[in-house]
């Protein structure tokens, strides 16, 4: 090697060792200028802890006066001695005027525009004194276990009154029988659309279960698999889920013929309530004997749940709802005997809310525009029972309630558009309210909250 190889070599720093490769004297593999990191030598809580935590502060430094000269130089000039300083804007003061001004113009534009839909900023919620509309709903069952009423995506709803089911088309109101149950003492004791409201499917109080097409007014499938009522449906795409005074639980593939895919025995008393996630990986189903069990989609067996939850204070539990902003969180309402609104995240399994109400409870509805869910009841003492009543979430303080049915709710559904709830009474009334909206309109200046912070903390 000669002299000027050589010298370049041994100019290099310790850290840098070139690899030979093969046997040439001369040829040499450079790692390059970049320094990555070994992440397996780091202490990576270490820094999380020391990046986190706040460092009390030194009130009394021991640092004498020739240290802070030196840093203050240190840190007004630059190597050449000349004055700089760190951190600053650089935009002219005309121009950051120029910039204040357009935010100015686009928050009072926001605020036109809100105050223009008849909106103010801080109105707060108010529940509404009386119902848009009455229905009559002659024979319906006065019963706390069966569900009678879904108000389809299709925007049609249906109600079971007696042994006969009708539906009645909120666009145009009219009124359709879809059928009638034959039978002594047999008449529909659950109903639910399916997810995009194509079918129809009914429970009836001596086992039967069927699908009916509204657009034909023909049943197209009969499921068996039950041996006494079945007052709780729910729908997961194709999956049919249904619970019964048998204690069970059973899963139908409506794509195949009558053979269910799973059955599940894990309540010791009827199955008054079933609920499918949003996502449609996690089912909620509520008994009389208060027990609350969660089943995840993929891993349903008697024995295999994912949380059971014994709360309700020996109470029955129907009134089940999953929150539509946070898919974890569930919403449980107790019978006669508990009477508390529940609030639960299955993430942990734990219990984040309990309010008591003083009444049975017989339904709840989340509100998809405000953070809000409504809660319908049932018995109670002699001065609260039989009402409405919306609360705010997640601090669950009462907004107000509406007392206008004569006897208990006994079930609650929402319009497809989440503006409208419907209350089914056992004082054979369906009431329509305006409870839910209108929906939240968004502050446009509260969409220029990052531009507007600019006003304060200007960066380039």
């Amino acid at each position: 090697m000669d002299q000027s190889k050589k010298r370049a070599v041994q100019l290099q720093p310790d850290w840098y060792s070139p690899r030979r490769l093969h046997d040439s004297p001369t040829q040499y593999e450079f790692p390059g200028d970049r320094f990555i990191p070994n992440r397996s030598l780091m202490n990576l809580d270490q820094a999380h802890c020391l990046l986190t935590n706040k460092v009390k502060e030194v009130h009394k430094p021991n640092f004498g006066k020739g240290y802070r000269a030196m840093l203050r130089e240190s840190l007004t000039l630059d190597s050449e001695g000349r004055p700089f300083r760190m951190l600053v804007f650089r935009g002219s003061p005309k121009s950051r005027r120029k910039w204040n001004n357009v935010i100015d113009d686009m928050r009072r534009d926001a605020d036109a525009e809100v105050l223009s839909n008849g909106i103010k900023q801080h109105e707060s919620r108010r529940l509404p004194t009386k119902e848009v509309k009455v229905l009559d709903a002659p024979k319906i069952k006065d019963d706390f276990y069966v569900n009678l009423m879904d108000w389809g995506r299709n925007n049609v709803l249906a109600v079971a009154l007696g042994s006969a089911l009708y539906l009645w088309n909120a666009e145009n109101q009219e009124v359709k029988k879809l059928l009638e149950v034959q039978g002594d003492n047999d008449y529909p004791t659950s109903v639910a659309w399916s997810e995009k409201a194509t079918s129809l499917a009914i429970g009836c109080m001596k086992s039967k279960l069927q699908i009916w097409d509204p657009e034909t007014s023909k049943c197209i499938r009969s499921l068996g698999g039950h041996q006494s009522r079945i007052a709780a449906i729910a729908w997961n795409g194709h999956t049919l889920t249904t619970g019964s005074r048998d204690r069970s639980i059973i899963n139908h593939d409506v794509r195949v013929g009558n053979s269910p895919t799973s059955r599940i025995k894990a309540h010791t008393e009827e199955v008054c309530g079933l609920k499918w996630s949003s996502e449609g990986n996690v089912l909620a189903s509520g008994g009389n004997e208060s027990s609350i069990y969660i089943w995840e989609a993929s891993k349903m067996s008697t024995s295999n749940f994912l949380h059971r939850f014994n709360a309700h204070n020996q109470a029955a539990v129907k009134a089940l709802a999953w929150c539509p902003y946070q898919f974890n969180v569930l919403a449980s309402g107790g019978g006669t005997g508990d009477g508390c609104i529940k609030i639960w995240n299955i993430k942990n399994g734990t219990c984040t809310h309990s309010i008591e109400t003083k009444a049975q409870i017989c339904g709840l509805e989340w509100n998809r525009h405000h953070k809000e869910i409504l809660s319908g009841h049932g018995y109670g003492n002699s001065r609260v029972q039989n009402h409405l009543c919306l609360w705010k979430y997640p601090s669950m303080t009462k907004v107000g309630e509406i007392n206008r049915h004569d006897r208990r709710v006994i079930n609650l559904s929402q319009s497809p558009d989440g503006l409208t709830v419907v209350s089914a009474g056992g004082d054979e009334t369906l009431r329509f309210w305006e409870i839910f909206g209108p929906p939240r309109v968004e502050n446009s200046a509260s969409d220029f909250e990052n531009l507007l912070s600019l006003k304060t903390s200007l960066i380039r």
